[in-house]
């Protein structure tokens, strides 16, 4: 059995962590370790905040969509229900741009939801 050595995996495998690691703080992005630790943490983050993306996102449209609609007289929940009612399908990203970048189209939006 031949003897193996190992020198171009274990060099391709410290050079792609040390590659994601470029642009840390100090030891991070030279020492193999740390870069290993910092590299794991990064991704496990990455993977986590993929999904809080979607609450933060979702947050902020009600947040606008809220304060957006209290200046016509409603409340944010009774706003959706005569929306579902109305038989509106808007979803809240598309209200909440609308009410930021066209103030009278989403309030031709909140007439026809009132009537």
């Amino acid at each position: 059995m031949a003897r193996v050595k190992r020198g171009f995996k274990a060099r391709h495998r410290r050079k792609r962590i040390l590659k994601m690691a470029s642009g840390y703080y100090g030891t991070r992005s030279r020492l193999f370790r740390t870069a290993v630790e910092s590299v794991e943490k990064a991704l496990v983050y990455a993977y986590r905040d993929r999904k809080v993306k979607k609450r933060d996102f979702r947050k902020l449209w009600i947040t606008r969509l809220n304060a957006a609609v209290r200046v016509h007289g409603l409340s944010y929940s009774v706003f959706m229900g005569k929306l579902k009612a109305s038989n509106i399908l808007l979803d809240r990203r598309a209200l909440a741009e609308l009410a930021v970048s066209d103030p009278a189209g989403f309030a031709s939006v909140v007439t026809s939801v009132n009537a």
